[in-house]
């Protein structure tokens, strides 16, 4: 069944065709994007998964019979008991109901969200299975339409308004698209400024989703989901910095604390689509519109430098070290100094019909 709005003609979307049509090719080979050498080089990076935990990694022991770990003994036997409940009664609860059960005894969030990733990388299960839920904090617009566990239908639209990312992932059902690709857009106002430029629409079949910045367990389930599904063309549009390539890294490769449910979450397919470095020395932004690199800008380029995969990625490397010599970052905005509009109706459509990516 079509969407409506129609965008551009059948023609500008070849490249995009050709791309799919390379990526379904290696589904049907059931190969990664790196040479296989990255499995036995790097024992934590599964070229076809992402980060792994590795069999015999480090591990730490919590003991009811010592006082240093004594109260984390407790506080893990604690939400035990109410993960046993949920699951006996067949419940959920997110992991703030569960702080707020006894936000004294656990002192903070962070402790209970730590305990619950511990729980379910020693289990080896899902949050999901544990029946504790992730507040979901992102967006998505677009040629989408699902249905949700309890039977509520979900028309996601190119409009304006945003439709939030569901909490249960696994419970949708009835997935149902024609879009061309798939657009990750690292910030929210960089979200909600091209929908307000109606970009969803005039690119239409398409569909976009935020995760407002480092993206939540939901939002990563989501885009994992629809690739699975449907196979289509991931691409990101993060900032020309450190902290965008490292959020973009998340979605595509995972990270180190989420290791134990990389095969749920990452999408190793994933290309950059900007705003990348080279761009900028190409469009002539000038320096007054760009950023030092801060010394923690440096350090975290430094150390995505020395990470595994981007060995296989000599693009992103070249990017990379493109703004390590220059000492220089940039937000997407940047793009403002060309004109109100021309991340929506010049750079991504050009990027989009030429093969732009990386």
């Amino acid at each position: 069944m079509a969407f409506a709005p129609k965008g551009p003609e059948t023609s500008f979307f070849e490249a995009l065709d050709q791309h799919r049509a390379s990526l379904l090719a290696m589904v049907k080979r059931g190969t990664g994007e790196t040479p296989a050498e990255a499995t036995r080089m790097a024992s934590r990076f599964e070229d076809s998964v992402g980060l792994q935990m590795i069999p015999r990694c480090t591990t730490r022991k919590v003991r009811s019979d010592s006082p240093k770990s004594v109260k984390k003994f407790a506080l893990i036997l604690k939400i035990l008991s109410m993960i046993y409940k949920l699951i006996q009664s067949n419940t959920y609860a997110t992991k703030r109901d569960i702080y707020y059960t006894d936000s004294q005894l656990f002192g903070n969030q962070a402790a209970v969200d730590n305990i619950i990733d511990d729980i379910s990388c020693m289990l080896k299960v899902s949050r999901r299975s544990l029946h504790v839920l992730s507040t979901s904090k992102g967006l998505i617009a677009g040629n989408l339409r699902y249905m949700e566990e309890d039977g509520t239908r979900v028309q996601c639209a190119c409009s304006a308004t945003a439709t939030a990312v569901p909490s249960n992932i696994e419970g949708i059902q009835n997935l149902i698209t024609d879009a061309k690709f798939l657009l990750i857009v690292e910030k929210d106002a960089t979200f909600q400024r091209l929908l307000d430029d109606n970009f969803c629409s005039r690119m239409s079949p398409c569909i976009m989703v935020t995760g407002k910045g480092i993206p939540d367990l939901n939002t990563r389930l989501l885009v994992k989901k629809l690739w699975d599904t449907f196979h289509i063309p991931v691409f990101t549009l993060v900032d020309a910095d450190p902290h965008g390539i490292e959020i973009m890294c998340i979605y595509k490769y995972g990270s180190m604390s989420m290791s134990f449910e990389a095969h749920n979450l990452t999408v190793p397919t994933i290309r950059w689509l900007g705003l990348l470095p080279s761009d900028i020395k190409r469009l002539n932004i000038p320096k007054e519109s760009l950023i030092p690199l801060t010394k923690c800008d440096q350090m975290k380029l430094d150390s995505i430098l020395r990470r595994p995969y981007i060995t296989y990625q000599p693009s992103w490397r070249k990017e990379m070290e493109m703004m390590a010599d220059s000492k220089m970052k940039a937000e997407i905005q940047a793009l403002t100094f060309l004109s109100s509009d021309y991340l929506s109706r010049v750079y991504l459509p050009n990027k989009l019909r030429f093969g732009g990516w990386i």
